[in-house]
C-alpha cells in the first residue's frame, strides 16, 4: 500500500487550492492497483491503494479535496456496501470500476452518489477525465465544509445573550425591537450586535443572515 498522510494541522489551514488532492485506488486485483497508481502518478497526482474496503476504513480521513476509485466487487465488504457506509463524505466523490456491465446496479451507485460507473476496459483519458471532474466536485464540497466548520466555531464562542440577540436580528427585527423581546436597553442590543458581528465575522447584516441560515439557526 502506498501511504502518505496528509491529516496535521498545517494541512487543514492550508488553503484548499495549495492543498494536494490525493486519489484513493481500492482493487483487491493488484495488476489493476500497479496500473492504475502508475497512471494516476504520471498525472502528477497522489495516489494511495488499498486491497480491500476493510483495510481503506483503517486510513484516518483525508483533510483535503480527494476521490476514491472503487471496485465493485470486493471480498467481504463490496463496493456498494462501502458507498452506504460513506455517505456523509460528500467531499470524497466515487468513481466505480467494474469488470461486467450492470444496469442495475450502475444505477443504485449512481443514485446514491456516484460520479461514474466504469466497465473495464476502458480508456486512460475516460478515467482520467472522471478523476478530474471528481476532485473538482471534492474541492468545492471541502471548501464548503470548511466554511461551515469556521462558523460553527465563530457561533460556538458567542455568549447565549448575543446568540439570542443573533437570532432576533438575522429575523428581521430593529434593535428597539429586539431590546423590548429581551427585556434590554437599545444601546445594549447594539453593544451585543457589534460583538456578534465581530466574532461572526459578518461585514453587513446580510452576511449574517446567510450565515444563519448555513447554521440552520432558528429563533430561540
Amino acid at each position: 500500500m502506498t501511504v502518505a498522510m496528509a491529516t496535521d494541522h498545517n494541512e487543514r489551514s492550508m488553503p484548499i487550492s495549495h492543498m494536494t488532492p490525493i486519489v484513493f485506488v481500492i482493487d483487491d486485483d493488484i495488476s489493476v492497483r500497479e496500473s492504475l497508481e502508475a497512471l494516476i502518478r504520471y498525472e502528477g497526482l497522489q495516489v494511495e491503494t488499498f486491497v480491500s474496503a476493510e483495510e481503506f476504513l483503517k486510513r484516518p480521513r483525508a483533510a483535503g479535496p480527494s476521490c476514491l476509485i472503487l471496485d465493485v466487487s470486493l471480498p467481504d465488504l463490496n463496493g456498494l456496501a462501502l458507498q452506504e457506509r460513506l455517505a456523509d463524505r460528500a467531499d470524497m466523490p466515487i468513481i466505480f470500476i467494474t469488470g461486467f456491465g450492470d444496469v442495475p446496479m450502475t444505477v443504485q451507485a449512481m443514485k446514491a452518489g456516484a460520479v461514474e460507473f466504469l466497465t473495464k476496459p476502458f480508456a486512460d483519458t475516460v478515467l482520467l477525465e472522471a478523476i478530474k471532474g471528481a476532485l473538482e466536485r471534492s474541492r468545492t464540497a471541502f471548501a464548503q465544509e470548511t466554511k461551515v466548520g469556521e462558523l460553527r466555531e465563530n457561533y460556538a464562542s458567542l455568549s447565549s445573550r448575543e446568540r439570542e440577540v443573533m437570532a432576533l436580528v438575522v429575523s428581521g427585527l430593529m434593535n428597539k425591537q429586539v431590546g423590548a423581546q429581551l427585556g434590554i436597553s437599545e444601546i445594549t442590543v447594539k453593544a451585543h450586535r457589534g460583538s456578534v458581528m465581530r466574532k461572526m465575522k459578518a461585514n453587513s447584516l446580510a452576511d449574517l443572515v446567510n450565515m444563519a441560515a448555513t447554521l440552520n439557526l432558528t429563533r430561540p
